[in-house]
C-alpha cells in the first residue's frame, strides 16, 4: 500500500476523533520532540549537507534539546527528488533542498530558486525579505501543506563542464547534458538532450559517457565532486543560476503543532543558516577557484550568440510559466519588476565596481 493511500485510510478511521479537535495540539514547553529532515544531496556535501546539519544543531541548542532533528542524506530515507513528497505525505517532518527540484508540482517554483539571467544571491534575499517574495512562496507551498523558509544561497554558479568547446549554437545541438531548472529547459530548446540526475550521480554519468556535459554548483562543490577529472572545459559564469536559493520546509501540520517559541526558533535558525551558507559558499568558492584551475581546467565563457539564443529560449519558457495561473502571473510580475530594477542598479554599481577592482589588482 502506498504511503498516501495509507494516510487517507488512517484519516478516515480517525475521523470521529479529528472532528472533535478544533485546532492542532500544541507542544508544551516540557515536551521533547524528535524530527527527521531529508535532503536531495549526500550527507556532508560542502555548503549544502553541512549547513543543513548545522541548522539542526542550532535548533537543538536554541531549544535546549526540546526539538532534535536527525538529518538524512539523499537516498537514506527517500530518493533525492522525493523530499517534497515525503514531507507532504507525512513520512518526515521537514526537508532541506531547493525549490526548483519540485518544479514538477508547479514550474513557478523556479522563481524561488533562480531563473536564467535573474536575481543574484543578495537580490533574491532582498526580494524574499522585503519585496513580497516570501508571502508569494508561502501561497504556492500552501497547496502542498508545507511552510518554506529561505536557507541561503550558493551564489553565482558555473555554467558547467563540457567535453568540447562551445563556439556556436550548433555545438550545443545533440549534446547530452545534466542541467537543472529552467537552464535545462533553455538548453533543450536550443537543441541539447537534457537529463536531470541527482548530485551523487553526476560524476559516474560523465565517466561512463551517459552524458557529455553537466552543471553542478561552482568551484567548491565541483572540485569536491571531482568533475575536473571527466571534462576539460569549464564554462563560467552560469547564465541560468546567478544566485540560486536554498530552502528548509516543514510540514504545516507539524509546524502549527509547535509552541510559539519553537516556531520562532525554526524561523530564526533558518535565517542564521541562510547567512552562514552564503558566507560559506562565498569564501570556499573563492578559495577553491585557483586549485581547480591548477588541475589543468580550461576556463571558457559562452559566446554571445549562444547567450542570446539561451536568453530567447529562457524568456519563452518563463512566459509560459507565468501564463499558467493568476498566482503564477502575480509571482512573475513581482519578480520581473524587481529584476529589471536590479539589472540597472547592478550594472552601474556592482558590475562597474567589480571591473574597476579587477583593474586595480591586475586580474
Amino acid at each position: 500500500m502506498k504511503r498516501r493511500q495509507f494516510l487517507k485510510g488512517a484519516s478516515l478511521g480517525a475521523g470521529a476523533l479529528a472532528a472533535t479537535a478544533a485546532a492542532p495540539a500544541i507542544a508544551s514547553a516540557q515536551d521533547k520532540l524528535s524530527w527527521r529532515m531529508v535532503m536531495p544531496w549526500p550527507k556532508g556535501t560542502p555548503g549544502l549537507g553541512t549547513n543543513a546539519e548545522k541548522f539542526a544543531a542550532i535548533v537543538k541548542e536554541m531549544s535546549n534539546d526540546r526539538l532534535s532533528i536527525t538529518v538524512y542524506g539523499a537516498g537514506e530515507l527517500v530518493p533525492p527528488f522525493e523530499c517534497m513528497d515525503a514531507v507532504e505525505q507525512g513520512v518526515v517532518e521537514m526537508a532541506h533542498g531547493t525549490p526548483y527540484y519540485w518544479q514538477g508540482k508547479n514550474p513557478v517554483l523556479n522563481y524561488f530558486t533562480t531563473i536564467p539571467f535573474g536575481l543574484t544571491a543578495w537580490e533574491l534575499t532582498a526580494w524574499l525579505r522585503f519585496g513580497g517574495g516570501q508571502q508569494l512562496w508561502e501561497q504556492v507551498y500552501a497547496d502542498f501543506g508545507v511552510v518554506p523558509f529561505y536557507a541561503g544561497n550558493s551564489g553565482m554558479q558555473a555554467g558547467g563542464w563540457f567535453n568540447k568547446e562551445i563556439n556556436s549554437v550548433d555545438d550545443i545541438k545533440g549534446v547530452k547534458m545534466r542541467y537543472a531548472g529552467l537552464g535545462g529547459e533553455a538548453m533543450r530548446r536550443i537543441g541539447a538532450n537534457i537529463t536531470m540526475l541527482p548530485p551523487g550521480e553526476i560524476l559516474p554519468a560523465m565517466q561512463s559517457g551517459a552524458i557529455d556535459a553537466a552543471e553542478w554548483v561552482g568551484p567548491w562543490n565541483d572540485l569536491a565532486f571531482g568533475l575536473y577529472q571527466v571534462a576539460k572545459y569549464y564554462y563560467v559564469p552560469a547564465f541560468h543560476e546567478p544566485g540560486p536559493g536554498l530552502e528548509i520546509f516543514v510540514s504545516k501540520e507539524k509546524f502549527d503543532s509547535l509552541s510559539p517559541d519553537l516556531q520562532a526558533i525554526i524561523r530564526y535558525a533558518a535565517q542564521a543558516i541562510a547567512e552562514n551558507t552564503w558566507a560559506d559558499f562565498t569564501f570556499n568558492n573563492i578559495e577553491s577557484y585557483q586549485p581547480l584551475i591548477d588541475k589543468g581546467v580550461e576556463v571558457r565563457q559562452f559566446p554571445d550568440d549562444v547567450i542570446m539564443a539561451l536568453a530567447d529560449a529562457s524568456k519563452a519558457a518563463v512566459e509560459e510559466i507565468a501564463n499558467k495561473s493568476e498566482l503564477n502571473k502575480k509571482i512573475n510580475d513581482s519578480y520581473m519588476d524587481f529584476v529589471k530594477k536590479a539589472a540597472r542598479y547592478g550594472k552601474e554599481f556592482e558590475a562597474t565596481g567589480l571591473l574597476q577592482r579587477a583593474k586595480v589588482w591586475g586580474v
